[in-house]
């Protein structure tokens, strides 16, 4: 049995993507047999650098995990008091996630600290090592963190190829796919989906979803909607998830090409206990993006059996290959137009779910889990 530190999002923080695949993680390392601690941030994001609503969860605390509270992204005094209690626990690994430069010297300062231990390895699982959305300085800080890492476990090909660029000694780096997101609950009826919703059975629904910033095209898709092909199917979009961004360049596109019938806006956070029924009601998962690496909305549409039109950048098309899970696009309006009007004129809904349902067994937990293992040099232990 191995002792595993996991560094980032959980409760208390909302769950969101961060989250979610964090506690998720946790819950797969214990299943086979591993002691597993969760430390998490008293302050990941100064209140002016969050776009949402609220950083901090209304649900429940996880059960059966132990998850401390201490790490606060903005104090270096917190950073080395945090360092040295977790370099006392004397763990086999050190699990961070990496996602945004801005936490560069806060996780890298903490890595750092506990690998004087002489015990410890630290493993990153990086969702971006180059962020979406790029300000100045990125390079220098993802530089600095990537340095202190042992090993890496990568979440789509693209951000191996980018982490090769920062890493010249040969460290460990191995690419798993995300793993499915198989939290959420139990397939409901689309009949059982709609009523909870409180949408109408007449209409078939597509389903854009998640935090809404601008890299992921919710634009090109409303631009699609207005598409005069698509004006005699019987559809409409939800557009479910917070603004990270702001709405109304969102909102006048709606206005100038009058689809206030045909989009229907749920913009505010989609607690777990709600994500089914947003998937179970829709026929058809649609993201858009202008940029990417991975997406955990793909793998929540695969949990649920959804079929998928995505774009063709980053990892998306090795996500979702194209006429078998899903139909892969350029990001442009016409093009995804194209995409919706063949998937329901041409019947595609059932084809395509044997499809997702061939795929899903790429995307297993305990497959990251090993990865993690091989990337800390340590031997998987059952």
């Amino acid at each position: 049995m191995a002792k595993i530190i996991i560094l980032g999002s959980a409760y208390p923080l909302r769950a969101g993507g961060l989250s979610t695949f964090n506690e998720r993680l946790a819950e797969e390392f214990m299943a086979l047999g591993h002691e597993v601690i969760i430390y998490t941030f008293s302050l990941q994001y100064p209140s002016f650098l969050f776009p949402g609503k609220t950083q901090y969860a209304i649900r429940p605390a996880p059960p059966d995990l132990d998850i401390r509270v201490k790490v606060n992204s903005i104090n270096p005094i917190n950073w080395w008091l945090t360092g040295r209690e977790i370099k006392k626990e004397n763990a086999d690994l050190l699990v961070i996630r990496y996602w945004l430069p801005f936490m560069a010297p806060c996780l890298g300062t903490i890595a750092a600290i506990v690998r004087k231990n002489h015990k410890t390895r630290v493993v990153t699982i990086a969702d971006n090592i180059i962020p979406h959305e790029k300000r100045p300085g990125d390079k220098l800080l993802t530089r600095y963190y990537v340095k202190r890492s042992d090993g890496f476990v990568t979440l789509s090909k693209s951000v191996l190829k980018d982490l090769c660029g920062f890493d010249k000694k040969g460290k460990p780096k191995i690419y798993s796919p995300h793993p499915l997101y198989d939290n959420f609950g139990e397939k409901m009826p689309r009949e059982e989906a709609l009523e909870k919703l409180k949408l109408s059975p007449d209409y078939h629904y597509i389903l854009f979803f998640g935090f809404i910033r601008d890299y992921k095209g919710l634009d090109i898709l409303l631009h699609a909607m207005a598409d005069e092909k698509l004006n005699d199917l019987p559809i409409k979009l939800i557009v479910a998830g917070e603004f990270y961004s702001s709405e109304q360049p969102y909102f006048k596109i709606m206005r100038d090409k009058g689809l206030g019938n045909r989009v229907i806006l749920h913009t505010s956070f989609i607690p777990n206990e709600k994500v089914a029924a947003y998937f179970c009601a829709s026929d058809l998962v649609v993201q858009p993006y202008k940029d990417a690496t991975q997406s955990g909305v793909t793998q929540v549409a695969y949990h649920f059996g959804i079929p998928m039109v995505v774009t063709n950048v980053g990892a998306l098309p090795e996500m979702v290959p194209n006429n078998v899970a899903g139909l892969v696009v350029k990001p442009e309006p016409g093009e995804v137009a194209d995409a919706i009007y063949r998937f329901f004129k041409n019947h595609m809904e059932e084809e395509l779910k044997k499809g997702v349902e061939s795929q899903k067994k790429r995307f297993s937990w305990t497959r990251l889990v090993e990865a993690v293992f091989k990337a800390g040099k340590t031997p998987v232990q059952h």
